[in-house]
């Protein structure tokens, strides 16, 4: 009877190796946010959004970016809020879409130009006084 059960073991099929199953699921895929990039000049702003009007791929355009307490906002290296944003402040603008809405991560006020700053200035000097 020992014998038998020696052959009976031999002729057992090998187990076969596993294979990889691919599971389906019902969730669509996520695709990773990235961020985007506008630049543009502020039209308004206010404590939960910015309009920003700007040039996208050489057409006149303009976003409206919300605004939520993560966002960053810095004018000359100083954290502002969004209404602190004056209309006609030049900006950079790194935002993401979400849920088809662009959200803005990150507001840099760029300096003015040399030439916009001495036209402010020739308008700005005080009339001379009379005597």
């Amino acid at each position: 009877m020992t014998g038998m059960t020696g052959l009976v073991a031999a002729q057992t099929p090998a187990p076969k190796p596993e294979e990889k199953k691919v599971e389906k699921t019902d969730k669509p895929v996520e695709k990773k946010m990235t961020s985007r990039n506008a630049n543009g000049t502020v039209k308004s702003a206010t404590a939960d959004s910015v309009v920003v009007a700007g040039k996208d791929k050489g057409k006149d355009t303009e976003w409206t970016f919300a605004v939520d307490p993560k966002t960053k906002i810095k004018k000359a290296g100083k954290d502002i809020t969004a209404k602190d944003l004056a209309p006609g402040d030049a900006v950079h603008v790194r935002y993401m879409e979400h849920d088809g809405k662009a959200v803005a991560s990150a507001i840099s006020v760029r300096p003015p130009k040399k030439d916009e700053v001495a036209k402010k200035t020739a308008t700005d000097k005080p009339a001379a006084e009379k005597k």
